[in-house]
């Protein structure tokens, strides 16, 4: 399917809870709401990848980033 625009989200886990807990989940809700409203407004996920983002020096925490279009 060929979509005219493409929009990006970037989901992060909290930075306080990686440093203090040594992890911490992703805001499912947060993400949940997001694509939501996308999807109302006539948004489909095209695809979506986690990657792991270095948080300062020793840690790291991931990042979901979902390609919508329409």
């Amino acid at each position: 399917m060929a979509y005219k625009e493409y929009k990006v989200i970037s989901v992060s886990e909290g930075a306080l809870g990686t440093v203090f807990l040594g992890a911490s989940g992703l805001p499912i809700k947060n993400m949940e709401m997001d694509l939501n409203e996308a999807a109302a407004d006539g948004w489909q996920v095209v695809f979506q990848f986690v990657e792991k983002k270095r948080l300062w020096l020793f840690w790291s925490r991931e990042t979901v980033v979902i390609t919508l279009g329409r």
